[in-house]
């Protein structure tokens, strides 16, 4: 008896191991699932049919705010990487120059004043995308750029000084890419013609441009103000300590 209640509870962990084990695999496989058909065939079919795809985007909420953040931070680590690994005949940067704080800046930076200033503009155009809307809607457009990236650093790699012009053109389809995602997406969450979509766009433009020279102004008051503390600061200390 007692050597069957062994046996039996012997059988009843391997069972439950192999559960577990089976539950693990089904999870690992549903999220790679999950980001082929989400995060790879979603921004595809939308590129290719892009009206019924934006009505999914938008009015089927299938957009989904983990991609869009990882869409970002993969087009960081491909930034990096560019810098690091892209061939001596399209990239001539040193590596000791490197600043990643820089990189991530480059990236977030003007994709949060696009952000803004599309927001703030189609507010006034009547729009009816949300500014969650057109973040999303900015982060997948970085989906072909990030293509075409990961293709370019390979083939620069390959490629003869002659063969120059095929880099250009695979970076040049990248970002004719994300600019047709993002032209298309606006009118599609914000329901425009094309006319209108066209002076929302240039509005956007001169609004980033406006935002950025702003920001660029308050952080130059605010070195400014720094510097004057800190010296004064300084002095004080130099003079009574």
């Amino acid at each position: 008896m007692e050597g069957k209640q062994i046996m039996t509870t012997e059988v009843s962990k391997k069972e439950k191991f192999l559960n577990i084990v089976k539950l693990v695999l089904s999870k690992i496989s549903q999220f790679f699932k999950f980001l082929w058909n989400e995060g790879v065939k979603f921004p595809v079919y939308i590129l290719f049919q892009p009206f019924k795809g934006f009505d999914e985007f938008k009015r089927y909420k299938r957009a989904k705010m983990s991609l869009a953040i990882t869409y970002i931070v993969l087009y960081i680590l491909l930034s990096i990487m560019d810098f690091h690994y892209s061939g001596f005949i399209v990239n001539q940067r040193d590596i000791t120059d490197l600043n990643t704080i820089a990189e991530i800046g480059y990236v977030v930076v003007p994709l949060v004043v696009l952000v803004v200033a599309n927001w703030s503009v189609t507010t006034l155009f009547d729009g009816k995308g949300t500014m969650k809307d057109i973040f999303l809607l900015t982060s997948y457009a970085l989906f072909p750029m990030i293509v075409t990236k990961f293709f370019g650093i390979f083939v620069s790699n390959i490629i003869v000084a002659k063969e120059v012009g095929i880099y250009s053109l695979i970076m040049g389809i990248g970002a004719f890419g994300s600019a047709y995602f993002l032209f298309v997406g606006w009118m599609a969450i914000h329901e425009y013609g094309l006319v209108k979509c066209v002076l929302m766009a240039v509005f956007t433009l001169v609004a980033a441009i406006v935002i950025l020279f702003a920001v660029a102004l308050l952080f130059d008051l605010y070195r400014r103000i720094f510097s004057f503390v800190y010296t004064v600061y300084r002095e004080i200390s130099l003079r009574y300590f």
